[in-house]
């Protein structure tokens, strides 16, 4: 199968309902808090991409047993001082930075160096924004270029507490102290920007000595040695950052709707969600519940005649973080300039993704302005594209790739874009999702 992907006619109108595979972000965590657990811990709809499967090898090599059938996970896990140190253990977390960052954090008792790899993409990722709060439990880092993978971790055998001040925004950096948190004596103080918290759930659903209190745009989090982790069985919602790609073909789309089936929509998540119903996409919740302290609901959208242009607020960004390449997208179709600001973390992910959204944007002929942190779009309701346009050279950004065939899908033209396996690392079926919408 070739590793390129040819389109060259946009998407006819459809109506239809779609279940989205299992959200990568709880199935990475539900790995890693399973392996901590006293007991078998079982989970359904795992998401079965190469983040997740690097995330069950890691464990593994800290004697970890789990079996996969299908996208059913069974984890034996062995207490929260279970894992298994033996000299020369080296992790590779692949493409994931979810699972480099966070593991991590639970690394830092480790009684031999332990070594974490990672792909050329993540390889270029600050990990220093990680080692530097997990110095202070008492670990200790040394990382290529001061800063980047490949990296080792040497435990201490005297975790202590520590305060901890997370300005960015970032889930990531906040969660890796949270469970480094769980090995600490005493109590650990976060004050932490704003940023999804599913790990902040799962803790206290699981019943973990963790106390979250909410000021502004602010948590400040209170998290204690833990001594027993009781075992973990979930049912994993459909991702909303997956979601987002089928979302945005649904409004761009003429007379077209969709129904995504139990869709996780935490309130740290739906950034993408309070911006596409500000710029007029008609989208509302059906059959929401509470799922393990999770929100959970289908997502109905319809395609919109008007779209109107956004100056986003910036409150908004770090819920709507992984889904903006999408977004921007959507301001291209829209009556007016929108604008987009304080976006640097984008350019901390997979791919430099503000420059490459202003890329592909520059590519499609819709007029932009870029800054190292923001974008201005200037959109064009009437844009039709009739030009061949390539694709290439973006670090195998899954999320790049998906933007590209959603807007060859949506704006027409001759679109030729490479690296299909990228996918692979979060959403394995979104070309299947893709040809079901088009028969």
């Amino acid at each position: 199968m070739s590793n390129t992907v040819t389109i060259k006619n946009k998407i006819r109108k459809f109506k239809k309902k779609i279940y989205i595979s299992g959200d990568k972000s709880i199935s990475i965590r539900w790995i890693l808090f399973a392996s901590l657990a006293n007991g078998i811990s079982k989970a359904k709809n795992l998401l079965i991409s190469e983040d997740v499967l690097a995330a069950i090898n890691a464990i593994n090599k800290l004697g970890i047993k789990t079996i996969l059938k299908k996208n059913v996970c069974v984890v034996y896990g062995k207490g929260i001082d279970g894992y298994k140190y033996k000299k020369n253990i080296k992790i590779n977390a692949q493409n994931s930075g979810t699972l480099g960052r966070l593991i991590l954090g639970l690394l830092i008792n480790t009684t031999h160096p332990i070594k974490l790899t990672g792909d050329k993409s993540l390889s270029r990722r600050d990990f220093k924004r990680i080692s530097d709060p997990l110095t202070k439990f008492g670990a200790k880092f040394k990382l290529k270029n001061n800063k980047n993978l490949p990296l080792e971790v040497s435990g201490s055998s005297n975790i202590k507490s520590i305060k901890y001040f997370e300005r960015r925004g970032s889930a990531q950096c906040k969660s890796a102290v949270i469970l480094g948190a769980l090995r600490a004596n005493g109590t650990t103080l976060i004050k932490a920007k704003k940023s999804r918290n599913h790990t902040e759930e799962m803790m206290k659903n699981l019943n973990l000595p963790i106390k979250v209190k909410s000021i502004k745009n602010f948590d400040f989090i209170k998290v204690k040695k833990v001594n027993k982790i009781k075992k973990l069985n979930y049912n994993i919602p459909s991702d909303i950052s997956s979601s987002a790609f089928f979302m945005v073909l649904t409004a761009l789309s003429n007379d077209s709707e969709l129904v995504i089936k139990n869709v996780n929509i935490n309130p740290s998540r739906i950034g993408i969600i309070t911006i596409l119903k500000k710029m007029g996409i008609k989208i509302i919740f059906q059959n929401k519940k509470i799922y393990k302290g999770e929100k959970i609901s289908d997502i109905k959208i319809k395609n919109s005649k008007l779209i109107k242009p956004i100056n986003c607020p910036t409150k908004l960004n770090a819920s709507a973080i992984d889904e903006f390449l999408v977004i921007f997208l959507i301001a291209a179709r829209a009556n007016g300039i929108s604008y987009f600001k304080n976006l640097e973390e984008l350019n901390q992910k997979e791919s430099p993704r503000l420059k490459w959204g202003s890329k592909i944007l520059n590519k499609m002929g819709v007029k932009n302005e870029v800054t190292k942190n923001s974008i201005k779009i200037f959109g064009n309701p009437k844009l039709k594209i009739n030009k061949k346009i390539i694709i290439k050279n973006y670090l195998k950004d899954h999320r790049v790739f998906m933007t590209s065939v959603i807007a060859a899908l949506s704006f027409g033209g001759h679109w030729k874009i490479y690296n299909r396996d990228s996918i692979k690392s979060s959403f394995p079926n979104f070309l299947k999702i893709i040809n079901d919408l088009k028969k």
